[in-house]
């Protein structure tokens, strides 16, 4: 056979510079950057004012405008991208076989953790407007990255845990709630700023930590047990301290496990192996084990649950804010391709369809905010009916707010079509991180029954939770329809852990609801009203009617560079 020749053709000139015409590029929409993720979102803004006492505005927005300015800027966005394509590496020995049980992480981390603790997401109790104003910058900053929020959580949610013993709390809040961060394993007390974590499940009963079997013997001290167990999940093994569970002589209890005991020398802390997770990568989450560890009883013998259970209530809160803040950076993610992408003859977001789509997604996500502010404000507010109404109020919205998210995330994505399947949009990361927050501190079926038990045993509860959703009664009709018939459901307690789900739902719908009735433009209440309690809507996005005002609702969602 004769050889085939191949001829090289010359490549056709063009300037220096400038790209052939093939790769002109147009029809493109420009990066979300540089913009004040915090002023951009009115839903968020509003509601801050809402809560926030009038003399203490002016310097709550300007710290709010000033983080979410930094979670808008390029930087801040770039240091999210390679926290996560540089997870953290797990080091169980140094070079000479010392046990040392590191976790190493990508100075990107170090930056967004300090910028979180730098900004008062860890300190929020005690402080006037603490809460509303916590809440709102943490769903401001964890736009930015989510997986770091982890440990701020954690730190933040074990202040009340540890008030139950007033020597530890005044040994380790202030530290807790300081605004200087500092890596590294060294004493706590001479540290600047301490972070905390949580150990509770393990591998054979993961929700249902009565069943741990990590146990606790008593030694010589006030207070001091040695730990001998197995932790499934601990999240943030660099943290300097632990609330954990482990079963006493008088049942199961907690106990705070330092990294570093104040001689310097290091406690057993002994990191099996990092979890490979589904999203959250750039967040450390590890299997620990527990040999002769030092510890501190936090609270009574076998009161182990009722000392955890209000750090666990505080970081269910997060979970809300966390949901609300993947949800909202998703729609004006979507928002802002559609106001620049042309399809067909016209702009995206002018489409009718298209304009369905976001106008759905928008309220999801404004209905998750105005939830997650009025938890927050009960917070502050610390009154006895307040307390009441978080116990029911805070599984409802859990429940329901992490649900939403990953279709919300979901849906998002797919208004940028093929543009945001891929890694640099942003958003598969952000789908990849949206079902963590149903999973975390309870799946949906575990709030759920934390919601019938506290209908059933705290009658206070149930009063002040129908108070609040009562407050709008009159101004919808479709609201006072879903109102009915929610107290007819409650009236029938037959079978109900079996519709424990559905009860749920229509409690959150109905509490999201009131709050909109009663705060919300009227475009978006009736928007809701219509869809989530009156029925005109179908199971997909973009089924609201077409008789409303979407394109405002749109508008309003619309993050402004």
């Amino acid at each position: 056979m004769a050889a085939r020749v191949f001829r090289l053709l010359p490549a056709p000139p063009y300037r220096s510079g400038m790209a052939p015409s093939t790769h002109t590029v147009t029809n493109q929409a420009p990066p979300l950057v540089g913009y004040d993720v915090y002023t951009s979102d009115q839903a968020l803004t509003e509601g801050v004012e809402r809560h926030v006492a009038p003399e203490l505005l002016d310097g709550v927005r300007e710290d709010l405008s000033l983080l979410g300015r930094t979670a808008g800027s390029a930087q801040a966005q770039e240091w999210g991208v390679q926290a996560n394509e540089n997870p953290p590496k797990l080091r169980t020995h140094d070079r000479y076989g010392n046990r040392i049980d590191e976790v190493e992480f990508h100075p990107a981390w170090h930056r967004l953790l300090g910028k979180a603790v730098s900004s008062g997401l860890t300190n929020a109790w005690g402080r006037p407007a603490g809460h509303v104003r916590r809440a709102a910058g943490f769903l401001v900053w964890t736009q930015a990255e989510a997986g770091h929020g982890c440990p701020v959580s954690m730190t933040h949610a074990s202040v009340p845990a540890l008030r139950t013993d007033p020597a530890l709390a005044a040994q380790w809040e202030p530290r807790l709630t300081s605004e200087v961060y500092e890596q590294g394993l060294r004493p706590a007390s001479v540290k600047a700023g301490s972070l905390f974590g949580m150990g509770m499940t393990e591998k054979q009963g993961g929700s249902d930590v009565r069943a741990n079997t990590t146990r606790a013997e008593p030694i010589a001290g006030d207070g001091e047990y040695l730990l001998t167990g197995h932790k499934w999940f601990c999240s943030a093994p660099m943290c300097d301290g632990f609330l954990v569970l482990a079963q006493a002589s008088g049942g199961l209890t907690c106990f705070l496990v330092p990294r570093v005991l104040e001689d310097g020398t290091r406690n057993v802390f002994r990191i099996q192996r990092l979890k490979d997770k589904l999203g959250n990568k750039s967040n450390a989450s590890s299997e620990v084990e527990f040999e002769g560890t030092w510890a501190r009883r936090v609270g009574e013998e076998g009161r182990g649950v009722r000392t955890i259970i209000e750090m666990v209530a505080a970081t269910r809160l997060d979970c809300v804010v966390g949901s609300a803040a993947l949800m909202r950076q998703s729609v004006a993610q979507a928002i802002h391709h559609s106001a620049y992408r042309s399809a067909f003859g016209g702009l995206l977001i002018d489409k009718p369809l298209m304009r369905n789509v976001l106008a759905d997604l928008a309220l999801e996500s404004e209905a998750a905010t105005t939830l997650a502010l009025r938890l927050a404000a009960a917070y502050d507010a610390d009154t006895e009916e307040e307390r009441a109404f978080l116990r029911l109020a805070v599984p409802a919205a859990k429940y329901w707010v992490t649900k939403r998210c990953t279709p919300t995330v979901a849906e998002a994505l797919e208004c940028l079509g093929g543009n945001g399947y891929v890694e640099e949009s942003g958003l598969p990361r952000l789908l990849r991180e949206s079902p963590l927050n149903s999973i975390w501190e309870g799946s949906g079926n575990v709030q759920a029954l934390d919601v019938l038990r506290a209908i059933q045993r705290e009658p206070q509860a149930l009063n002040a939770f129908l108070q609040e959703v009562g407050k709008a009664r009159g101004a919808d009709h479709r609201l006072d329809a879903a109102i009915k018939d929610l107290l007819s459901e409650l009236a029938d307690l037959d079978g109900i852990e079996a519709r424990a789900r559905r009860l749920v739902e229509r409690m959150a719908l109905v509490l999201q609801g009131s709050l909109l009735v009663r705060w919300a433009p009227p475009e978006v209440a009736d928007a809701f009203c219509a869809s989530r309690l009156g029925g005109d809507w179908g199971t997909a996005f973009g089924t609201l009617p077409h008789t409303l005002d979407l394109a405002s609702v749109v508008e309003r969602a619309r993050a402004v560079v």
